[in-house]
This record gives structure tokens, sequence and C-alpha cells, in this order.
């Protein structure tokens, strides 16, 4: 037989289904400041009582309490829509009771409306308000005396009945409810981060590839590149490894297995004698050179993002010193980094099983706090984070973060979808994703809706990518300029992150290897000499993309997306808007690369609060001319020569 104890016996509110809720708490919920939330929850209770329901929300580690009132939805369901205004790590838990107060006021006002003697029951509110002397502030105490003396005087029923009859006690007892046998739910852990980990906008290009010259690029030629990604609307400059280049199994130009002398190498084979994650590559610069590109990069608005990639090249000075962090094999060899077919003979797996795993884990910490501290680095792209264990990243992140809760991690997984969720509830702030690959009209709505409108917009903030030195998609690999403008404007009108691979995208340099997604000539084994003056219709389209995105809260945010109506499976339309619905977008965009193609959107009126014939103003934010709509259905023609329409919504 089942036992409680008698407190237990008198809660009577169950509180159930919570949402937001990852793993049943395990993890947090994810927002950046002022980013509203919507909060639910299945709230009952036995009988006919009026329910009390509040989420609490508190810093962790804080007795400080943020209360804001639930409001029944329907069929037992409650909701509010909150946001916080400072960064940091907080808890919230749900609260409910049955409101004895309000219940008595409920049940007193059917009695008067039925003309019954509520002699007794007058009696009965005095209680309440006795009650609510505990917890209303001294100013009031004097009218509420007032009241339970009213109820209290039997020749004062007329009076207590006109009172009854106001709003005054339904305000009374709301601003002070008593919350006698209260039932809490668990505690729910929520993350709050600056807004880069929502919107932010990469470009990328090897430091070694940056020379005008035809020489090995430096810190300092970086620095003269800084205006050229500023003026194009870039905020974060992403740099591959580094560090010093292993000379062991060095990779050859195209990944060949034999270096010539004077090969480079792949970034990524990291460690030499030269040093190994802690040191900088000696041809690049030293450290003040770096820290001087660092500085200048943020006074025109850029943070420089780091790669963290937990390898070694076999002559890394981590297998020397810490031979038991390796894998060794019977013969005396490790086994170097594989991913069939891909072999990486430059590269040695880290051994995340040794019995040393507690060093190892301190060392890696380390080595990321020595970047955020010498330098002020607040951005890692973390290379195959899928390949090393889960718990760990948890570890790691959760740790950086205590110290410097504005570091932010980008997740370079691109694996099987659970593979990529769980690392985003580690802690990683963003992720890379499928829209690589994601082409038609079914594929990306399908793709948008799974980010947007399921459990994974509370914690995992797609970064979306068009391409990466490891992936040049078939589709750009013959693509034409109307193909990459289209995926560019794809990507940075669907996720508020977005990031390119430069300058091979912008300069359509899309040669690939035959039958595989990879660049022929790659920058991953040379180093390649680029025109970092040219511009052409591609840099001038993204610079103005990158404009709109920089004046639009519409598209600094992801998950505010509605996908419409177009008879045209060649045309794409949807519209976002910002937080407080202040600001709207409508987005269409063609996704044939070679012919024109028209059709007629369903502009969503209703969901704007305006009916048909109403006149809306669209202005597309790229080319400045306006159109005027009054009517649901709306016709659209698109043409290669920019196959896209951004439109900011006057209604």
């Amino acid at each position: 037989m089942k036992t409680f104890a008698r407190s237990k016996n008198q809660f009577r509110v169950i509180i159930e289904n919570i949402s937001p809720v990852i793993n049943n708490g395990e993890y947090a919920i994810k927002t950046i400041c002022s980013q509203p939330v919507n909060f639910e929850a299945d709230i009952l209770c036995d009988g006919h009582d009026v329910l009390r329901a509040e989420i609490c929300i508190k810093k962790t580690g804080a007795r400080k309490v943020n209360i804001v009132q639930l409001t029944h939805k329907d069929n037992d369901r409650w909701q509010a829509e909150t946001s916080l205004n400072e960064e940091g790590n907080f808890v919230y838990f749900i609260r409910s009771w049955v409101d004895w107060p309000l219940t008595w006021l409920n049940g007193i006002r059917k009695k008067i409306a039925d003309n019954q003697s509520v002699t007794s029951e007058l009696l009965e509110g005095a209680t309440y308000l006795q009650d609510s002397l505990n917890f209303a502030p001294k100013k009031g105490h004097k009218r509420i005396k007032e009241l339970i003396n009213l109820f209290q005087v039997i020749d004062n029923h007329k009076e207590a009945i006109s009172v009854l009859r106001t709003e005054e006690l339904d305000v009374l007892f709301k601003d002070y409810p008593t919350r006698h046998l209260a039932t809490s739910s668990q505690e729910f852990p929520w993350k709050i981060e600056r807004k880069k980990a929502l919107f932010s906008t990469w470009y990328e290009f090897f430091p070694r590839s940056s020379s005008t010259k035809k020489e090995h690029g430096t810190f300092k030629d970086c620095e003269k590149l800084l205006p050229r990604v500023a003026a194009m609307g870039f905020d974060t400059l992403y740099f591959p490894p580094v560090h010093p280049i292993g000379e062991v199994n060095r990779k050859g130009k195209n990944n060949a297995t034999k270096a010539e002398s004077n090969d480079v190498g792949s970034p990524w084979g990291i460690g030499s004698e030269k040093g190994g994650h802690i040191s900088l590559h000696p041809d690049l610069g030293t450290e003040k050179d770096f820290l001087s590109l660092i500085n200048k990069a943020k006074k025109l608005g850029i943070e420089i993002a780091m790669d963290f990639a937990l390898q070694a090249a076999p002559d890394h000075p981590w297998v020397k010193k810490h031979p038991q962090w390796f894998k060794w094999r019977p013969d005396g060899t490790v086994q170097y980094a594989e991913n069939p077919p891909k072999k990486y003979q430059d590269i040695l797996p880290i051994y995340f099983e040794t019995e040393d795993w507690k060093n190892l884990w301190d060392e890696l910490l380390k080595t990321a706090l020595y970047w955020v501290e010498s330098f002020g680095i607040k951005v890692f792209r973390v290379d195959n984070p899928h390949t090393k264990p889960f718990e760990f990243w948890g570890w790691l992140i959760q740790n950086v973060q205590k110290k410097y809760p504005d570091v932010l991690f980008l997740s370079e997984a691109f694996t099987r979808p659970k593979i990529m969720e769980q690392l985003a509830k580690q802690g990683f702030t963003q992720s890379y994703t499928y829209f690589t690959w994601r082409n038609n009209k079914h594929e990306l709505t399908t793709y948008l809706n799974e980010l947007t409108k399921t459990n994974l917009k509370y914690y995992f903030r797609p970064n979306f990518w068009p391409n990466t030195p490891d992936i040049n998609p078939f589709h750009l690999q013959y693509g034409n300029e109307s193909l990459h403008l289209q995926r560019y404007a794809l990507a940075a009108t669907m996720s508020s992150n977005i990031g390119v691979y430069g300058p091979v995208f912008e300069q359509m340099v899309n040669a690939g290897v035959a039958g595989k997604e990879e660049y022929k000539d790659s920058e991953k084994y040379e180093v390649r000499h680029w025109d970092w003056h040219k511009e052409n219709k591609i840099t001038e389209v993204i610079t103005l993309i990158n404009k709109a995105r920089n004046t639009s809260e519409a598209l600094q945010q992801t998950n505010n997306i509605e996908f419409l109506e177009i008879d045209n499976d060649q045309l794409i339309a949807f519209y976002k808007w910002n937080f407080d619905n202040t600001d709207k977008k409508l987005i269409v965009v063609s996704l044939d690369p070679h012919y024109s193609q028209k059709g007629w959107v369903k502009v969503p009126l209703h969901k704007w609060g305006i009916h048909e014939g109403h006149p809306i103003v669209v202005n597309d934010m790229l080319t400045g001319n306006s159109y005027h709509w009054d009517r649901e259905w709306s016709y659209i023609e698109l043409h290669p020569v920019l196959p896209f329409h951004i439109f900011d919504v006057s209604l």
C-alpha cells in the first residue's frame, strides 16, 4: 500500500508536461537577452476551486526570485511568455496552488447573484483578508483592516456586498497571494547568452594565404584584409588552426601522402618541435602580431574565432611528453585518424579512454583558457567534436564559461542528427547543419520546420554555411553566379547565424575532385594566392545582404519563420519577424539558377491583422524598389540576375 506524509496528502495540484524542458531538465534551454520563451504546463486539481499558477525564475545560486503569472490556455493547459535581460545561468520552476480567497470570492458572488444570505461567507472572507495582512505591504494594511471590520459587522452587509461587486478584492488577492499548500515542480536550467550566440556572420580564410605577394601570408597581411571583411558586413573572422604544423607524415598538395620539401602541410596536423596547441606558427608571426590583429579587428567590429582542434601530429610535444594520451598498437605505432574513405596520416587521435584522463582533460581546458586569457579570444570553432566524448565537452564548456560566460563554441559536426543534438545539449552555442545539402523546396521547408518548430529551437542554434574548406558541394562545383547568390541569400535569411569560406565562394573558385565534394588544389594543403582586391557582383550582393541583416531584427533570429503558399515549386517564400513583432520581412527566393520563374504568393494578411484591400508597401532592401499590394495573392517574378527579394513590410 502506498503511503504519504500528512503534508504530501494535502497537496492537491498536479503539474506535468512542462515545456520547454530538455531531457527532463538535464540540460539547459538557451536564449539571449530579451528573447522571449513561451512556458507551458498541464496544471490541474480535483473539484472546481480556483487555481493560481506562476513561473518562478532565479539566477543559479541566488535567492531572489522573479515571478511571472501563468494564465489558463485551454484543457488545463497554462502558459506565460517572458524573457530576461541579464546574461548568465538561471533556473525556473512552476508553482501552483488552490487559491482559497479567490475560490471564496467566486462562490460568494454566485450566492449574491442568487439572492442567498451570505452572513457566514462574509465572516469567512474576513479570515482571508486577515491572512492577506501577512503578505501585503504595510501601506495597504489600513484598507485591509477596514474591509475586515466591514465584513464582520452584520449591519454592513449592503456596503460589503457593494465592495464585492467591484474589482478591489480581485486585485488584492491576486497581487498578494497566500500560496497555501503550493505545489512546485523541480527546477530546470536556463542559459542566457550574449547576442552573438544568436546572430553572427562568419567569414573564413586561411591566414597563410593572406599575402598579396607570392609568399606565405602573416598576421600582418591579415590585418590589411580586415577592412575588406568589415566592409562586406562580417562580424566574425574565423581562422583554421594557426599552430605549428607537424613534419612527420606531413601531407602534400591535393592530400598527397608524400610531401615535397616546400609543402606547407595541413593546419589541422597540429604540433611539431616548434610547439603545440599553445604556440603560433612562426611563419605567421609572433604573439605580439597576433594580439595586434585581434585588437585591430575588434575596432572594426570583428571578433577573431580560433579553431579548437583536439588532435596531434606525430611530432607534437604531447606525443613524447604524454605518450599515455595516445593509443599505441602492438607494433609501437599509433593508428592515424580515419573517416573512411578519408585518411589523415598526418593526425593522431587523442586517446580519451586513457587512465590518465583527468590530467588530459585538465590540459585541454588549460589550452582553451590560454587563448581566452592571453589574447581575449571569445569564439571557438571546434573541429570534429563528435569524435570526442560528449561528457568531456559538457565539462570543458561549463568550466570555460564559469570563468568567462561570454565565450562561444561552434560545433563542426556534420554527422548523425542525434549526435549533433547531443553536442548542443552539452553546451555548444551554435552548430553546423545540413543546410549545405538541402536544395529543393521540400528539403528546405522540412528542415527549417524541424529546426524551428520542434524542441530543437530551445537548444540547437543552427549556423548555415554554403561551403567549407572540407565541403565543396556538388551543386557549387557546377554552379553559376546565380546559384552562388541564391545559396547565400537562403542561408542569410533562413538562419541568423551564417558563415562562408572565402574567397573561393565569392570568386567562384569551385573546381572539384572528380566524384568528391572536395576542392581541387585544396587550400587545406597549400598556400593559395588570391586577388584580395577583386570585387564582383557576388561580393556586392553579399555586402547588401549583410547590411540588410545588420539593420533588421527580424533577420537576427531564426525561429520566427513561417513559410508561405506560392504556386511554383521553383520559388520558396517565407516571412520572419522580430521578438516584439515590430519588424517584418518577406523573402522570396528562386531555386532556378538558369531561368526566370514567376508565381503568386499568398501574403499572410490575417496573421498581420489586416484585411484584403488594406494597402501594404513592400520595399526591396537590396534594390530599393517599392511595391504596393492590397490583395492576399501577389505576383512575383524573379530572374537569375538577382534571384531573390528581401522585402521590408510596411502595413
